[in-house]
């Protein structure tokens, strides 16, 4: 059941003007190697699917005559693959290549001679010095994914040799030469359509790569190609758009991705994904867009052992008019980003600059909200990126925070009185709630049943480096 999976990860070829990935991955030679043990794999298998049609024919033989004969109910009973290479070829796709390969077929034989007399029997043919080279093509479909076909194929059968077994076995041994070129024919002409037939069901497992991978309810992420890859003598790299959209729309940020640094060399990962500060800061920008950043926060919000509480007695100690004006009232915050988040990455830290405004409002008995003041509060703030399965999950914690009067509808008063306040709420109330959504994390690109084993993550200059191994299952 396996397929050349390997194909399916350096057959992104794009259809779009080459521009600044803001993801890349590199397919890296012990990738490359678990890929073509695969591939030989699937190969192996469907060369056991081989028909061989069933064969007639006369031949005259010394002193007996014409000799009618026929090959009926042939199988392969055994295929061996042991020597296999696969090369990349630049601006093309891929070269696979099989020799010394073997196949065991066993049949029925039959011949009538001398007009009357007739007999049967068994044979066990074993073809050695099979040779198979075929160069897989990768282009792109009207959807954007890719699309394979094999080109140059060749195969050459070496030898065989024939065994009969039962009746007059000695009659079509007088003319084996003619059997074993004729069968070896005939399994030759099957072998490049087999490959090709091969190569073709590949499309199914491409038509899974998610070019569009839906986050959430606001999100997708793009990771359609933007250039040719890159071929070494060690590798593959590839360049994808990696950029989040709203869900539905396409609407490009403010801000475009900067060129990528090559991933370094990984000899102890399959697989290098290389995602971009654009990448993140692509999703701050939709999200901030759609207006999913941003939170009201009510007293039953507050931790119930809290001394503060959600309340104009409790903000009256520290802005006495709000006591005054608002008596005895609950109130409620609205918590909103002002700007794009900036996310930054650098060796081994990555970190967020946010602003937001904080409106705070008295709820009336009737539920009408009085507004009371408004504070521009920037915040750094420190970010872990993790790999959770097939997704990118993170977690922050507050470094720092700076409290400003924007707007108050009480009359002056002195912000930094509220600073103990709202560090409570953001570290209690708002971090969390960033976190359980971060948690949530965004798809990796993938494609079928593929799974990420031996993962390690590291922070670099403006990116972050995923190393992994990668696992298909049925």
């Amino acid at each position: 059941m396996w397929l050349n999976v390997w194909l399916l990860l350096v057959a992104l070829i794009p259809v779009a003007l080459s521009t600044n990935p803001g993801v890349k991955v590199k397919l890296t030679e012990k990738g490359l190697e678990y890929g073509r043990q695969l591939g030989i794999a699937t190969m192996q298998e469907k060369l056991k699917s081989i028909t061989i049609p069933d064969m007639s024919g006369t031949e005259k033989v010394l002193h007996i005559g014409k000799v009618k004969y026929s090959f009926s109910n042939m199988k392969i009973e055994k295929v061996g693959l042991p020597q296999s290479a696969v090369e990349v070829v630049k601006g093309s796709g891929v070269r696979l290549s099989v020799g010394n390969a073997y196949i065991s077929i066993s049949g029925n034989w039959k011949v009538k001679f001398l007009h009357a007399v007739k007999d049967s029997g068994s044979f066990d043919l074993h073809v050695n010095g099979i040779t198979i080279t075929t160069t897989i093509d990768i282009k792109s479909d009207e959807t954007g994914r890719p699309a394979v076909s094999s080109v140059n194929c060749a195969a050459t059968v070496g030898s065989a040799s024939i065994k009969f077994h039962g009746g007059a076995s000695w009659l079509p041994n007088l003319f084996r030469k003619f059997i074993d070129k004729a069968l070896r024919n005939k399994m030759q002409q099957q072998i490049c359509p087999l490959v090709a037939d091969v190569v073709s069901e590949l499309n199914s497992q491409l038509k899974t790569v998610n070019v569009i991978a839906k986050v959430d309810q606001y999100a997708e992420i793009e990771y359609s190609m933007v250039s040719s890859p890159e071929v070494s003598n060690s590798s593959i790299d590839l360049g994808l758009k990696g950029e989040f959209y709203n869900s539905g729309k396409h609407q490009e940020p403010p801000f475009s991705p900067a060129a990528f640094a090559d991933l370094p060399a990984q000899t102890n990962s399959m697989l290098c994904i290389g995602m971009s500060a654009f990448t993140i800061n692509s999703a701050a920008f939709v999200y901030h867009s759609a207006g999913a950043l941003s939170l009201y926060i009510t007293d039953d919000m507050i931790p119930k052992g809290s001394p503060f509480r959600l309340n104009t007695k409790t903000f009256g100690l520290f802005v006495p008019q709000v006591a005054k004006q608002f008596p005895g009232l609950l109130m409620k915050l609205l918590v909103k980003t002002t700007k794009i988040p900036v996310i930054t990455f650098k060796s081994n830290n990555a970190t967020v600059q946010a602003s937001v405004a904080v409106t705070a409002y008295a709820i009336q008995p009737n539920a009408t909200l009085s507004p009371l003041f408004v504070l521009n509060l920037d915040a750094g703030i420190s970010a872990s990126m993790f790999i959770s399965g097939m997704r990118v999950v993170g977690e922050v914690t507050l470094s720092q925070m700076v409290l400003t009067l924007r707007e108050s509808y009480v009359g002056d008063f002195q912000v930094k009185a509220l600073d103990s306040i709202f560090q409570m709420v953001v570290k209690a109330i708002i971090i969390p709630k960033v976190n359980a959504q971060l948690a949530k994390g965004y798809p990796l690109p993938t494609f079928g049943k593929m799974q990420l084993i031996n993962t390690q993550l590291q922070l670099m200059k403006d990116y972050m480096l995923i190393g992994t191994d990668v696992q298909f299952t049925h």
